[in-house]
């Protein structure tokens, strides 16, 4: 079957999978110190200096290596490539069945990037827990397979959903804030910007807008699926909560937040931004 006759959602999931393989790659260092801060024990001295970001990174390099930043990569890649396929194509299909004739406004907006996020979000989620697992460090997983059959094997099923309804509290309100602020922002652009050839440009630039509001909303749910996920006893989403706020505080809720939100916007505007140029090759309206 030739790509030009396949069915629209195919080409959006192609689209989609295509734009996830590239920011998968680039940013999976920041999403492993991420991962690393929020799972720091809370051990230090009284006075001792914050642990922040860049230490984090220089750590892992110097006692692991610079190609440890990409711990996780495997699981990132399996998990992202069909997953953002799986969302875009999900985000495609509901726009072309409820929102043909008109654009959505700030409300559908949320609801339309929430719905495809979720069914993207369960759908992986397996991939999720175990790229979770192998940037903590905590687990000597040699690949996704094995990863996969030791945790069935050793904790049953239910450990490879851990972390679902963190999962969605974290990944719908995200995607919806995010598609709401995207569609609004490139909504307020005059018409001459929108369709010159600086568009990919403000189309990243209205991405990076929306992705640090959507990132701070959502990292207190980010901190508690990463707990949730690495550990082996299968908490509840309540026991990290009460958990994270005893070892560390209100501020607990936001560790990694830094990272995080540097590659959730980043990512997700080159995401969209490629996701839009590709579509528009392909002579579909996304």
């Amino acid at each position: 079957m030739e790509l030009a006759a396949a069915h629209p959602a195919l080409k959006a999931f192609m689209c989609g999978s295509l734009s996830g393989t590239c920011s998968t790659l680039l940013f999976q260092p920041l999403d492993l110190v991420k991962t690393r801060l929020q799972t720091l024990q809370n051990n230090a001295k009284p006075g001792a200096p914050r642990v922040g970001m860049f230490t984090v990174f220089i750590s892992v390099i110097r006692t692991e290596n610079f190609f440890s930043l990409w711990k996780g990569v495997s699981p990132s890649f399996v998990r992202c490539i069909p997953g953002v396929g799986i969302y875009f194509s999900t985000f495609y299909t509901l726009k072309q069945h409820y929102f043909l004739d008109r654009a959505p406004n700030a409300g559908e907006a949320v609801l339309l990037g929430a719905g495809a996020r979720a069914v993207a979000g369960v759908s992986m989620l397996p991939f999720t827990v175990i790229k979770t697992r192998f940037e903590s460090g905590r687990y000597n997983y040699v690949s996704v397979a094995g990863a996969l059959r030791s945790m069935y094997e050793t904790e049953g099923i239910r450990a490879l959903f851990s972390g679902l309804p963190a999962t969605l509290l974290r990944d719908a309100p995200f995607s919806g804030i995010y598609v709401m602020f995207y569609s609004q922002a490139k909504k307020a652009l005059p018409q001459e910007v929108a369709s010159s050839a600086y568009a990919p440009l403000v189309n990243f630039g209205c991405g990076v807008v929306a992705g640090v509001m959507a990132s701070l909303v959502t990292q207190p749910a980010d901190v508690v699926k990463t707990h949730i996920q690495i550990s082996p006893s299968q908490w509840r989403t309540a026991d990290a909560i009460r958990y994270i706020y005893m070892e560390h505080g209100v501020s607990g809720f936001f560790r990694g937040a830094v990272p995080r939100s540097l590659r959730r916007t980043l990512m997700a505007a080159m995401a969209w931004t490629v996701y839009e140029q590709l579509m528009a090759r392909m002579g579909l309206k996304s």
